[in-house]
Formats: C-alpha cells, sequence, structure tokens
C-alpha cells in the first residue's frame, strides 16, 4: 500500500484524515483504491473515468507526475504519493 497525503481543504473528503493508504501499481490505481474508501473523495479529485480535475496535481515522492507518466508512474509501497490543490487569486 502507498501512502496518500491528504491536503487540508480535502481532509473534510476523507473523514479528516491528513494520510491515507492505497493498494496499486501506479498512481491512478492508488488514487481510485482511495477514491472507492472515499467516494466524496474521490469526486473532488477526478473530473471523469481516469481524469484528474486540472485544479489537482499530484507528487510522488516530490516529483510531479505531469512529468513522469501521469496516473500511469509506477509506485512503491515505500512511496509517498501528495495531492496539491491548485490555488489562485489575485
Amino acid at each position: 500500500m502507498a501512502k496518500v497525503s491528504i491536503p487540508t481543504p480535502l481532509r473534510p473528503s476523507a473523514d479528516g484524515q491528513a494520510s491515507l493508504e492505497g493498494a496499486g501499481s501506479t498512481v491512478g490505481e492508488v488514487l481510485a483504491d482511495v477514491g472507492r474508501q472515499y467516494p466524496d473523495l474521490h469526486k473532488r479529485l477526478f473530473a471523469g473515468e481516469g481524469q484528474l480535475h486540472q485544479y489537482v496535481n499530484v507528487f510522488v515522492n516530490d516529483e510531479d507526475i505531469r512529468f513522469m507518466d501521469e496516473l500511469d508512474t509506477p509506485v512503491k509501497e515505500s512511496d509517498e504519493i501528495g495531492i496539491i490543490p491548485a490555488i489562485a487569486g489575485g
């Protein structure tokens, strides 16, 4: 199981937890597993089947998955997946 860090704004969708564990060999599989456990969190992360909302940034061990294999990025049990919602303002 890979660890998924949940940012403060998304914690209400994860029963207030700061981190969760999900099963899978890719980022997409792990996030889908976490989403099955917490359906409201899944809605906040995914815009459609296998597509993250554009304001959701995901990192594996501080590496942005957009510069890797996106949701197909492989993960190991020792990896940490971080979810960072984009913040806009002015």
